[in-house]
């Protein structure tokens, strides 16, 4: 297992290396480079020049890479072009709120769609599963932006049940109840969407398990059907399920852009797009990197939970299988 881990370490810095030099490569390389910001009526060629040469943005490509790196290693962010603001205070608040959002949403569609699925597995084209493919369907359809502002018109607007957007009322920030109240188109939104393909994934997975050879075997000695279901399948079903969680990180991340854009929810999402506008691009390189960050460490998180639901699994040993 410390062999494993040391390697599968060794990997994620690897690859965040590789990260940052491309991410340092397209910023630069996006129309309209960071110099532009200064090009404003008001103010001269010179002075846009001496503003650059302040910010060190008339180097070379690779010094300021270099320079970059060096300074996020030390958890340096960097600081905004316009404002000169550091960076750190504009995104760290943000990263929270994403987490808030996109958590809560992720956790209530794992709670629904894991066991969802396992029952649709054993009532095949049942009323249930009929169902579920419905909404599948109607997840995968939808675009994410026109069913968050038809929740807006029905909930907020005509019924004035729920908050229309932001994450707190005024004078209410920090209060519990309120943030719950927000929560709930948004939540609704990424829910559906996620649901569209979680419980196909894990029905899916269920049936494969279900035809395998100890399956039968288990059934013709009598095992009780909720013992062969949730004691010798569901853990082998659940490999494919963390794979599949594991590959949808980054879209659990950059997904809530439109979902955040459209509540008006303080996310990374929201910050990226505004950012993208305003071409900051020391703000775009730090999400950007801070997103490779949270997909490496539950990419990681799924490898171990590899070894926790199944035992075959041997981690860093000889003849073992490095999941």
């Amino acid at each position: 297992m410390t062999e494993y881990l040391i390697r599968r370490f060794i990997q994620s810095l690897f690859v965040m290396f590789l990260i940052s030099i491309v991410t340092f490569a397209l910023i630069h390389a996006a129309p309209g480079g960071p110099t532009k910001i200064f090009l404003s009526p008001g103010l001269s060629q010179e002075a846009a020049k001496v503003q650059a040469h302040n910010l060190g943005l008339d180097r070379p490509l690779p010094e300021q890479y270099v320079k970059w790196l060096g300074n996020l290693i030390q958890g340096d962010l960097g600081y905004t072009f316009k404002n000169h603001l550091p960076v750190a205070d504009i995104l760290w608040p943000t990263v929270g709120h994403t987490i808030v959002l996109m958590g809560t949403a992720w956790f209530l569609s794992m709670l629904i769609a894991i066991p969802w699925g396992i029952y649709n597995s054993t009532k095949e084209y049942g009323w249930s599963d009929q169902s579920a493919s419905f909404i599948s369907y109607i997840g995968f359809a939808m675009p994410t932006f026109w069913f968050g502002i038809l929740l807006q018109e029905l909930f907020a607007l005509k019924l004035d049940w729920l908050p229309l957007s932001d994450m707190w009322t005024i004078e209410k920030e920090g209060q519990i109840g309120d943030l719950l109240l927000h929560l709930v188109l948004p939540v609704s939104v990424l829910t559906l969407g996620f649901l569209a393909g979680y419980v196909k994934y894990a029905r899916t997975s269920m049936l494969e398990v279900l035809e395998q050879d100890y399956i039968r075997t288990a059934r013709a000695k009598g095992v009780r059907e909720s013992r062969v279901i949730y004691r010798h399948a569901l853990r082998n079903a659940l490999i494919p399920i963390i794979t599949i969680i594991g590959l949808d990180l980054p879209i659990l991340v950059s997904g809530a852009a439109l979902t955040e854009n459209v509540f008006n929810w303080p996310g990374m999402g929201r910050l990226f797009v505004e950012m993208a506008l305003a071409r900051e691009y020391s703000v775009l390189m730090a999400i950007t990197i801070v997103t490779a960050v949270l997909v490496i460490i539950g990419n990681f998180i799924a490898d171990l939970l590899y070894a926790l639901v199944d035992p075959r699994v041997q981690l860093g040993r000889k003849g073992g299988t490095a999941a």
